[in-house]
């Protein structure tokens, strides 16, 4: 009899428990219709049960929110915290409904007493609970509470930085940046990284700065914010300043220059060869028994080097001092693998401004065969040497020295150099099929400027001329024989053919590239306005819409750098803006257009 009774209670109790499954089930396919009334009626009755109320809780409160019923789901929820007042969402629950009954100061009064009652071994999971039902604030107060209570103004440092990074609230992030960093300088690159991905314009970037000259001056000791302003301004590319802080810096902490020779690194990629002077000179004034001082040295020459090459017209005056300068360097430190880029550097010079092309080759000779030199370094001597064949109409020379560069560094930038060399000396000659199978691997380079000038070599090829047919590629093989000659510094005898080309295909899809090559020239002759005039041909034209954009752009530069009139430069910067939004050019012209305007540029 005993055992009949357990047999039926258990069935009892399975079969209920069956029924409830059901319940539910049937209760949560009327949620997920979003028909409220059935849901609630079966979601009531299974809530007086104990077993399975924690289960249904969530989406009956839901339901009861959707119908509006705040009452009963307040009742709901003081049931659902009376039952486990330790679950902090259950309290949680309690201000959200108050919230959407539109209580919003019953919510704020209720919040406020529970943050502030919280214990501190509640306060990481509360604010998480906070966010996780997008009451950021809330969570931001739980936060600074238990900070409070831990009497450590650091305390939860990481969860606010995220919590405000999510918020984008950049000065909120700010400040706790530069706190967690006055704790713990070794934070320094995650402090940067956030930094990085969080300031987005240049308010914040002022900002940004203002908070940390403040901070310099109440810990003036604190180096990390002399670390981080110099990371700023190298952001905002403001290498001028970022180089005075960095000079402060080294006298400060004796830091060894170290910081000068990266800064001066960073303002030579992005063409500020002011600073990049002024970085390497500081550096052989005061570092010169070290082992920056040679290398210093040699970038400070290296860098008016670049500066006389990119103004034009080049002056060669200056090109003879800086040969004296590399000598100089030379007589002092003597030929080694040391002094190898010295010679390589020298080289060029010979080659491409003095037209000493028998000096240069002997140079670069002595580069490749200096014992113990760096394997890159020999591989540009072997480069610039194919170069300098090729200005010497010795195209097999050149090609066997790329080749070469092409095997030794294979899936390496250098390799991808020489391979982009053969393919333009296989342009230069009019085997354009050669050229696009070497092109069509460079397309996949890893180095972004190598596979832009590959792509835009193809597209020259493919977009004017008919591979199949030879009478298509008459005008595409003339313009490529220009290109060879502009390549052996014979710039007047180019313009000529380029002028010749014009009058003999009159309206060939060649057309807009030979202006743009005839303004380029004309900008290296420092012949401006003739530059102008063959851009605004093809802005004004609208059937060259391919470099257009190109043409816009570089009119503006030339109107900003050269000619020096602002206002119109201003003007051809935000027509880059409006007219091509999509152009590669877009985000430089903003930036041009801005600085311009007298605002602080990123």
């Amino acid at each position: 009899m005993k055992i009949l009774l357990l047999y039926l209670s258990l069935l009892f109790i399975c079969t209920s428990a069956w029924a409830q499954t059901d319940d539910i089930a049937l209760a949560r396919e009327y949620f997920q219709k979003q028909d409220y009334q059935k849901a609630e009626t079966i979601f009531e009755k299974l809530s007086d049960n104990n077993q399975v109320f924690a289960t249904v809780y969530p989406e009956y409160l839901k339901t009861l929110l959707a119908l509006k019923k705040y009452k009963d789901a307040e009742k709901l929820v003081k049931k659902a915290i009376k039952k486990s007042p330790e679950q902090m969402a259950y309290a949680i629950d309690l201000g959200i409904v108050y919230q959407a009954a539109g209580n919003q100061d019953n919510a704020d009064k209720y919040f406020k007493k529970m943050i502030d009652q919280l214990k501190p071994e509640s306060t990481r999971a509360t604010a998480m609970l906070f966010e996780r039902n997008a009451l950021p604030e809330y969570a931001e107060r739980t936060y600074l509470q238990g900070r409070k209570q831990s009497k450590n103004e650091f305390e939860y440092t990481g969860q606010l930085m995220q919590l405000y990074a999510s918020q984008q609230r950049s000065d909120k992030l700010i400040e706790e940046i530069l706190g967690l960093v006055r704790a713990n300088p070794n934070q320094l690159l995650l402090a940067q990284n956030m930094l990085q991905n969080s300031l987005k314009d240049e308010k914040e970037f002022e900002v940004m700065e203002k908070a940390l000259i403040s901070n310099l001056q109440k810990f003036p000791d604190q180096v990390v914010y002399s670390e981080l302003l110099i990371w700023l301004y190298t952001q905002r590319k403001d290498f001028f300043s970022a180089m005075v802080q960095a000079k402060s810096l080294d006298r400060r902490t004796k830091g060894g220059g170290n910081r000068l020779m990266d800064l001066g690194a960073i303002s030579l990629k992005n063409k500020d060869y002011e600073s990049a002077i002024e970085a390497y000179g500081y550096v052989v004034k005061e570092y010169r028994n070290t082992p920056y001082y040679e290398v210093a040295r040699e970038r400070a020459i290296k860098a008016r080097e670049e500066q006389v090459r990119n103004t034009f017209p080049v002056d060669l005056a200056k090109i003879q001092t800086l040969v004296g300068e590399y000598q100089g360097l030379l007589n002092e430190l003597g030929k080694s693998a040391r002094t190898a880029e010295v010679m390589k550097n020298m080289a060029e010079l010979y080659a491409f401004y003095l037209d000493d092309k028998e000096k240069s080759v002997a140079m670069l000779q002595e580069v490749v065969n200096t014992p113990r030199a760096n394997d890159d370094l020999v591989a540009q001597a072997k480069i610039t040497l194919g170069d300098i064949y090729l200005l010497r109409s010795e195209p097999w020379e050149a090609t066997l020295l790329y080749s070469q560069v092409e095997k030794t560094h294979k899936e390496n930038p250098l390799g991808h150099e020489a391979k982009l060399r053969n393919a333009k000396l296989s342009f230069y000659k009019g085997d354009f099929e050669l050229a696009q199978e070497h092109l069509d691997i460079l397309k996949l380079a890893t180095s972004r400027e190598i596979a832009n000038d590959a792509m835009d070599l193809s597209l020259l090829i493919t977009d004017n001329s008919g591979l199949d047919s030879d009478s298509n590629t008459t005008a595409l093989k003339e313009y490529a024989g220009i290109e060879l000659l502009i390549f052996q510094n014979k710039q007047v005898q180019a313009l000529a053919q380029l002028d010749e080309m014009l009058k003999k295909f009159p309206g060939h899809s060649l057309t807009d590239e030979i202006y743009f090559l005839k303004a380029n020239l004309y900008l290296k002759a420092g012949q401006y306005q003739e530059a102008v005039k063959n851009l605004n041909f093809i802005t004004s034209n609208p059937q060259y819409d391919i470099l257009s954009d190109d043409a816009l752009f570089l009119m503006a530069r030339i109107y900003d750098e050269n000619i020096n009139d602002k206002e119109k430069a201003k003007e051809l910067y935000n027509n880059v803006m409006v007219k091509y939004p999509g152009s590669i050019f877009t985000v430089d012209a903003r930036k041009r257009f801005r600085k311009l305007r007298g605002d602080v540029v990123n």
